[in-house]
C-alpha cells in the first residue's frame, strides 16, 4: 500500500516536472524562431501530447477495434477542451483576443460537424 502510495506521489510529481518543462520549452521555442505561441501549441505541444491516443487507436485499429480507436480520439479531445482548459481557466483566467475567437470557433465547429456527419455515415 505505501509503494502504491509513494509511486502515485512520484508518478505525479515526475508528470509535473515533465508539463512545466514543456511549456518552458515550447515558450522558448517560439520566441527563438519568431513564431506565434498558439502556433507552437497546435503543432508541437499538440502532437506531443497527443500521441499516446495515436498510439492507442493505432493498435486499437490493428486488432479491429474502429470503436474503440475512434471512441479514444474523441474522447481524449473532449476531455482536453472540457477539463484540461476548463479547470487551467478557472486556476488561471485566460485572455483570448475576439479575432482569434472569430477565426478558430467557425473553423472548430466545422470540423466538428464534418467528422459528426462522416462518422454517422
Amino acid at each position: 500500500m505505501l509503494l502504491d502510495v509513494v509511486l502515485t506521489v512520484g508518478g505525479l510529481a515526475v508528470l509535473l516536472l515533465g508539463a512545466w518543462l514543456l511549456v518552458r520549452s515550447a515558450s522558448l521555442l517560439a520566441m527563438t524562431f519568431g513564431l506565434s505561441p498558439l502556433l507552437v501549441g497546435a503543432t508541437v505541444v499538440a502532437f506531443g501530447t497527443s500521441a499516446p491516443e495515436f498510439v492507442v487507436s493505432l493498435v486499437a485499429g490493428i486488432q479491429g477495434s474502429g470503436d474503440l480507436a475512434v471512441g479514444s480520439v474523441f474522447g481524449s479531445n473532449i476531455t482536453n477542451v472540457a477539463l484540461v482548459l476548463g479547470l487551467a481557466a478557472v486556476i488561471r483566467p485566460m485572455d483570448v483576443h475576439p479575432r482569434l475567437l472569430r477565426w478558430e470557433m467557425p473553423v472548430l465547429l466545422g470540423a466538428t460537424v464534418a467528422i459528426a456527419v462522416l462518422g454517422f455515415t
